[in-house]
Protein backbone atom coordinates (compact mmCIF):
# COMPACT_ATOMS: atom_id res chain seq x y z
CA UNK A 1 0.00 0.00 0.00
CA UNK A 2 1.32 3.41 -1.12
CA UNK A 3 0.08 6.63 0.22
CA UNK A 4 -0.49 9.29 -1.94
CA UNK A 5 2.04 12.82 -2.07
CA UNK A 6 4.13 15.36 -3.32
CA UNK A 7 5.49 12.20 -5.98
CA UNK A 8 2.71 11.19 -6.87
CA UNK A 9 -0.45 13.28 -6.07
CA UNK A 10 -3.85 12.19 -5.69
CA UNK A 11 -7.33 14.61 -5.08
CA UNK A 12 -10.62 13.61 -4.75
CA UNK A 13 -12.87 16.57 -5.04
CA UNK A 14 -16.73 16.70 -4.75
CA UNK A 15 -17.62 17.61 -8.58
CA UNK A 16 -20.19 21.14 -8.49
CA UNK A 17 -22.01 20.10 -11.51
CA UNK A 18 -24.47 17.16 -12.61
CA UNK A 19 -21.71 14.44 -14.62
CA UNK A 20 -24.16 12.05 -16.40
CA UNK A 21 -22.73 8.57 -18.50
CA UNK A 22 -24.60 7.99 -22.01
CA UNK A 23 -24.31 4.79 -23.72
CA UNK A 24 -25.48 5.25 -27.18
CA UNK A 25 -28.28 7.41 -26.61
CA UNK A 26 -29.46 6.22 -23.03
CA UNK A 27 -28.09 8.10 -19.84
CA UNK A 28 -27.65 5.45 -17.35
CA UNK A 29 -26.52 7.81 -14.75
CA UNK A 30 -26.61 11.31 -13.82
CA UNK A 31 -25.72 12.96 -10.14
CA UNK A 32 -25.22 15.86 -8.20
CA UNK A 33 -22.85 13.48 -6.23
CA UNK A 34 -20.05 12.76 -8.44
CA UNK A 35 -16.33 12.60 -6.57
CA UNK A 36 -13.84 13.71 -9.22
CA UNK A 37 -10.68 11.69 -8.84
CA UNK A 38 -7.70 13.39 -10.07
CA UNK A 39 -4.15 11.23 -9.54
CA UNK A 40 -0.56 12.47 -10.65
CA UNK A 41 -0.82 12.81 -14.59
CA UNK A 42 -3.95 10.89 -15.75
CA UNK A 43 -6.88 11.99 -17.13
CA UNK A 44 -9.60 12.69 -14.10
CA UNK A 45 -11.98 10.07 -13.08
CA UNK A 46 -15.96 11.06 -12.29
CA UNK A 47 -17.05 8.43 -9.56
CA UNK A 48 -20.83 7.77 -9.41
CA UNK A 49 -22.77 6.56 -6.23
CA UNK A 50 -24.48 3.27 -6.77
CA UNK A 51 -27.67 4.84 -6.20
CA UNK A 52 -27.32 7.15 -9.30
CA UNK A 53 -26.95 4.68 -11.64
CA UNK A 54 -28.94 2.37 -13.39
CA UNK A 55 -27.45 -0.93 -12.30
CA UNK A 56 -29.78 -2.89 -13.93
CA UNK A 57 -27.02 -2.99 -16.68
CA UNK A 58 -24.13 -4.22 -14.88
CA UNK A 59 -23.28 -7.59 -13.81
CA UNK A 60 -20.16 -8.39 -11.53
CA UNK A 61 -17.16 -10.57 -12.91
CA UNK A 62 -14.71 -12.11 -11.52
CA UNK A 63 -11.84 -9.60 -12.94
CA UNK A 64 -10.03 -8.04 -10.21
CA UNK A 65 -7.13 -5.29 -10.71
CA UNK A 66 -5.01 -3.56 -7.74
CA UNK A 67 -3.94 -0.56 -7.79
CA UNK A 68 -0.89 0.21 -4.30
CA UNK A 69 -2.57 3.52 -4.00
CA UNK A 70 -6.64 2.70 -4.13
CA UNK A 71 -6.66 -1.12 -3.15
CA UNK A 72 -8.26 -3.17 -5.41
CA UNK A 73 -10.80 -2.80 -8.17
CA UNK A 74 -13.92 -4.78 -8.81
CA UNK A 75 -15.16 -5.31 -12.34
CA UNK A 76 -18.58 -5.46 -14.32
CA UNK A 77 -19.68 -5.74 -17.45
CA UNK A 78 -22.47 -3.63 -19.05
CA UNK A 79 -24.94 -5.10 -20.83
CA UNK A 80 -28.03 -2.99 -23.25
CA UNK A 81 -29.54 -3.90 -26.70
CA UNK A 82 -27.02 -6.92 -27.16
CA UNK A 83 -24.68 -4.62 -26.67
CA UNK A 84 -22.33 -6.44 -24.27
CA UNK A 85 -18.42 -4.35 -22.97
CA UNK A 86 -16.91 -6.57 -20.58
CA UNK A 87 -14.95 -5.28 -17.23
CA UNK A 88 -16.33 -1.50 -18.80
CA UNK A 89 -17.29 -0.59 -15.36
CA UNK A 90 -14.76 -0.79 -12.04
CA UNK A 91 -15.53 0.10 -8.07
CA UNK A 92 -13.21 -0.02 -5.27
CA UNK A 93 -15.06 -1.78 -2.67
CA UNK A 94 -12.88 -2.30 0.04
CA UNK A 95 -10.27 0.57 -0.41
CA UNK A 96 -7.05 1.74 0.98
CA UNK A 97 -7.47 4.03 3.79
CA UNK A 98 -6.70 7.48 2.29
CA UNK A 99 -9.22 6.58 -0.79
CA UNK A 100 -12.27 5.69 1.46
CA UNK A 101 -14.31 8.20 -0.27
CA UNK A 102 -14.64 6.11 -3.25
CA UNK A 103 -15.61 3.13 -1.45
CA UNK A 104 -18.63 1.44 -3.41
CA UNK A 105 -18.56 4.26 -6.28
CA UNK A 106 -18.82 3.74 -9.64
CA UNK A 107 -16.37 4.40 -12.58
CA UNK A 108 -17.18 4.23 -16.19
CA UNK A 109 -14.16 3.67 -19.39
CA UNK A 110 -14.53 7.42 -21.04
CA UNK A 111 -13.42 5.25 -24.19
CA UNK A 112 -16.35 3.03 -24.17
CA UNK A 113 -19.30 5.37 -22.52
CA UNK A 114 -20.04 9.39 -22.97
CA UNK A 115 -19.18 10.93 -19.69
CA UNK A 116 -19.77 14.64 -19.20
CA UNK A 117 -20.46 17.43 -17.50
CA UNK A 118 -23.58 19.69 -17.06
CA UNK A 119 -23.77 22.96 -16.31
CA UNK A 120 -26.65 24.59 -14.20
CA UNK A 121 -27.66 26.99 -17.15
CA UNK A 122 -27.93 23.44 -19.73
CA UNK A 123 -30.73 21.62 -17.41
CA UNK A 124 -32.77 25.00 -16.62
CA UNK A 125 -32.69 25.78 -20.56
CA UNK A 126 -34.13 22.20 -21.09
CA UNK A 127 -36.65 22.69 -19.02
CA UNK A 128 -37.51 26.34 -19.87
CA UNK A 129 -40.92 26.37 -22.85
CA UNK A 130 -39.79 27.51 -26.23
CA UNK A 131 -40.66 31.05 -26.66
CA UNK A 132 -43.49 29.69 -29.62
CA UNK A 133 -44.52 27.87 -26.35
CA UNK A 134 -44.53 30.33 -23.75
CA UNK A 135 -46.62 33.18 -26.09
CA UNK A 136 -49.43 32.45 -27.98
CA UNK A 137 -49.01 33.36 -31.75
CA UNK A 138 -49.84 36.81 -32.83
CA UNK A 139 -52.08 35.42 -35.14
CA UNK A 140 -53.72 33.46 -33.27
CA UNK A 141 -56.28 36.13 -31.81
CA UNK A 142 -54.98 36.40 -28.46
CA UNK A 143 -55.13 39.94 -27.22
Amino acid sequence: MKTPGPDHPITITPNPRQVRVRFQDHVIAASFNVLTLKEADYPPVHYFPRADVETGFISKTTHHTNCPYKGDASYFTFYMNGDMLENAVWSYETPYPAMEQIKDMLAFYPDKFEVYEIDEADIEDRHRPAFSEAWPAADSGAQ
